[in-house]
């Protein structure tokens, strides 16, 4: 490789063959309109960690980039995996010419790189490369959970305690249960000492029902230590509006079973808001209404579904409270992380299931919890000591093949997988209709069988029950029955039918790993687009067609990954009908032009980095023939725990499934 613009053309082969983008080489022309003696190293480094943003890393590690630069960079993508795999290492040998060694020295060296502080593009920090922006963020993110870190209590009043013990009664001991801590507890005892708590755990672990007991605990508290002056102003989130209605419906069912009294429960809230609501989104701006100088106000703040949380809205959010305020967050850390770059609340959540906490903490957890837990066997850090993981489902049983499945496969265990998805007398949850198609696709994975079953899933209309309730493993069929068949005649009942739509879609959803290839989204919509519109002109907008929003509009209040279809309105024009999830606003059903729309792109089957946060009657997770970088143990387990009553396995080939999970993400 030669100086400037020789690296400009070899990245330009890169962007033809899809391995960087036309913004990862505008990001490198400015370094060189910067630095026009800038090295090949320091304009390389600079378009690998542009690239690495693309991939939602918010560093490039040269360590591991020295290592393994394919999979570091995730270089091929996509199922060119296997047939640029060889192109790929040749590529690839150019950048191994720079040891580490080579990498730092040229970065230290270079006027656009600052060890820290600074107005430098670039920041390094040990073997990691930051863009500037992100080295901020992270900055941000850490010094303010530091400081929430510190105990603010060292003892709890009597009286609380016997609060603890109303809300937590003792379980008969049995042989099963004799040596099980009681986590949900210990969480609550965590949070009372801190202005900072994470509680993590797989779906129906009780995160909710934690927290409505957390929030009584804490309510009562405030009123012993302010001697019943002080009422606390508690503020509920989650990152989109579909994960702040779930999290609303959560809350209100958590508290009909809530043992406190009637004043208690009022003052715990039961709408969520978006964290762009809540930060005060600014139209047609990153930047938000809240911040440092203009904080929430609020004595807590709790936000849900943390792990679709990226860097750049944690550390906003961070930067917005004010330095009394507690901040606890809940969500799922085996899940993908965001869509966005910064895996937060992965990060956070580093070593959670050793329960490594200390002496202190264990002291602090045996007198108010009465739990004796015994000495890790690895030292914790200071985030882990206010970190508690959720470990018993109570959503799924040891009968649910949907979450023996998921625990499987977090475990990396691909056998036991394997004969999870075999065991056909106990999972039913996992066997879709049609059932003889799919036990032959098991016994044989191929790709035409693989698209003819998929083609029966996703038009297959299961009806309603004597109760008027969907039946079990639905496809788009049953969505599409119910445009038809419920259409109002009264004007004034377009909005509840608008919505009864989008409900019933949501009783189906068709995930895969990928955008490109055959078994990538775009080419499957197509075909499901062709099966269930099989009279369909050729036209971008039809009745019944699903959207998802791909880029946030603040002035339409749409935000990347929210979802809605094509319906004709009470004056026969076609719209789209998008969801308010919002609980705290007064309209339920957005109806928007597509003209007006921003980038849009058809939602029959999604990707499931875009599904986090939602989930789905029945899923199909859909795979490639051949393997890829991006399929993970992660995207895996986020697929499975999309579903709530059935789940259903897709394979091309027989063996990408249990490859994926022996691949955890690379960046941990």
């Amino acid at each position: 490789m030669t100086q400037g613009l020789s690296v400009l053309e070899n990245m330009d082969q890169w962007i033809v063959r899809g391995w960087l983008s036309h913004l990862n080489r505008a990001f490198v022309r400015f370094l060189l309109d910067q630095d026009q003696n800038a090295s090949d190293a320091v304009l390389w480094a600079g378009a690998l960690v542009s690239h690495q943003l693309d991939r939602g890393e918010v560093y490039l590690d040269l360590e591991k980039l020295c290592q393994q630069p394919g999979l570091t960079l995730a270089i091929p993508t996509d199922d060119a995996w296997k047939v640029e795999h060889e192109l790929a290492n040749r590529e690839l040998s150019a950048l191994q010419a720079f040891n580490l060694e080579h990498w730092l020295s040229a970065l230290k060296q270079s006027k656009l790189v600052a060890l820290g502080q600074g107005s430098t593009p670039l920041v390094l920090e040990g073997g990691r490369l930051y863009l500037r922006r992100y080295w901020h963020y992270q900055q941000t993110l850490n010094t303010s959970i530091q400081q929430r870190l510190q105990p603010i209590r060292d003892h709890l009043p009597v009286a609380l305690r016997d609060q603890l013990t109303d809300l937590f009664p003792a379980i008969p001991e049995t042989a099963e249960n004799s040596k099980i801590p009681d986590w949900q507890k210990i969480a609550c005892v965590l949070a009372l000492r801190s202005r900072f708590t994470i509680v993590t755990g797989g779906p129906g672990t009780g995160k909710t029902t934690t927290l409505t007991k957390l929030l009584a605990l804490l309510i009562n508290l405030t009123q012993y230590e302010s001697n019943h002056t002080k009422k606390l102003n508690i503020l509920l989130a989650a990152p989109t509006g579909k994960a702040a209605a779930r999290v609303s419906e959560s809350i209100g069912k958590a508290l009909d079973h809530l043992n406190v009294s009637e004043d208690i429960k009022q003052a715990i809230p039961k709408k969520a808001s978006t964290l762009h609501r809540l930060l005060g989104s600014r139209h047609d701006s990153r930047r938000f209404i809240h911040h440092r100088d203009n904080p929430i106000v609020a004595d807590i703040v709790v936000v849900d579904e943390g792990s679709m949380i990226d860097l750049e809205m944690m550390a906003s959010l961070l930067d917005a409270l004010p330095d009394t305020a507690q901040l606890i967050l809940l969500g799922d850390k085996d899940q993908l992380a965001s869509v966005e770059a910064g895996s937060v609340m992965g990060d956070l959540c580093f070593g959670a299931e050793n329960s490594a906490y200390d002496e202190s903490t264990r002291a602090w957890i045996n007198q108010y919890a009465g739990e004796l837990l015994d000495a890790p066997t690895v030292t914790g850090s200071a985030i882990n000591q206010q970190t508690i993981m959720l470990r018993y489902s109570h959503r799924f049983n040891e009968l649910s093949g949907i979450g023996q499945l998921a625990k499987a496969v977090n475990l990396g265990n691909a056998e036991q997988a394997q004969a999870v998805l075999n065991n056909l007398s106990t999972y039913a949850d996992l066997i879709p209709e049609p059932r003889t198609e799919y036990l032959k696709l098991r016994e044989q994975p191929n790709p035409d069988a693989a698209n003819r079953l998929l083609k029966k899933l996703v038009t297959l209309n299961a009806g309603v029950n004597d109760n008027g309730k969907p039946n079990d493993r639905q496809g788009y069929g049953y969505y599409l029955a119910v445009i038809e068949e419920n259409r109002p005649a009264d004007n004034a009942q377009y909005d509840d039918w608008a919505k009864q739509v989008l409900v019933a879609f949501d009783t189906f959803q068709v995930l895969c790993a990928l955008r490109r290839g055959v078994w990538g989204i775009e080419e499957l919509n197509q075909r499901i687009e062709d099966w269930l519109f099989p009279q369909q002109k050729t036209s971008l907008w039809y009745e019944g067609r699903p959207v998802m929003v791909t880029r946030n509009d603040y002035n339409l209040g749409l935000m990347n990954g929210d979802i809605g279809i094509a319906l004709k309105d009470s004056n026969g024009k076609l719209r789209v009908a998008f969801p308010n999830d919002d609980p705290l606003a007064d309209i339920k059903i957005r109806w928007i032009s597509p003209m007006r729309l921003p980038d849009v792109e058809t939602a029959f089957a999604i990707t499931v980095h875009k599904s986090q946060g939602s989930e789905f009657s029945h899923v199909a997770l859909v795979l490639p023939e051949n393997r890829s970088p991006v399929i993970t143990r992660e995207l895996i387990y986020t697929g499975i725990t999309r579903a709530k009553e059935n789940f259903t396995l897709l394979e091309s080939s027989g063996n990408v499934f249990n490859q994926a999970i022996l691949a955890s993400c690379i960046f941990m």
